[in-house]
């Protein structure tokens, strides 16, 4: 039996929605290491887009990993927005949009948190933004894991 092109697309739908996840609990337990134990260089503090370059290209090695990864996140994020949108799943388009926002506060504040020298308020910031693109991330794998695009085709067969 082949696999219809719209139960490809809600393929595809889980897995960028697992992938973004994953990619998020690993960015969040990599943001704990930082938080804790990296300190950040004076060198990399300053303006927005220079604390933003100084994080992916100076030490500490965990802090550089951490900014690299959130930018592969923003685009995943946004690679995820497209696919709901051209797949017109509605629910995970919007799920995937909140996410991306959030994902996008998280960012901002973990180069404020570089730019201004770790203020406690941007750590907090970008945690709970990343809990919240999670938590996006997770409903969507819920409500596509009811999603079935065959039932229709089913309903007319009998």
């Amino acid at each position: 039996m082949a696999v219809s092109s719209s139960q490809r697309d809600l393929a595809r739908l889980r897995g960028s929605s697992f992938g973004a996840l994953v990619m998020l609990i690993v960015q969040f337990a990599i943001g704990i290491v930082v938080n804790l134990y990296a300190t950040v260089p004076a060198a990399d503090q300053g303006g927005f887009l220079h604390a933003f370059g100084k994080a992916l290209s100076s030490p500490p090695a965990s802090l550089a990993s951490h900014a690299g990864l959130g930018l592969l996140i923003v685009l995943a994020a946004i690679a995820l927005v497209v696919r709901a949108a051209l797949v017109r799943h509605i629910a995970v388009l919007v799920l995937s949009s909140v996410g991306l926002l959030a994902i996008v506060a998280a960012a901002v504040n973990g180069v404020r948190f570089v730019a201004d020298g770790g203020p406690e308020n941007a750590s907090l910031a970008m945690a709970l933004s990343t809990a919240v693109a999670m938590l996006c991330y997770a409903i969507s794998l819920f409500v596509l894991s009811f999603t079935r695009q065959d039932a229709p085709e089913m309903a007319s067969r009998g």
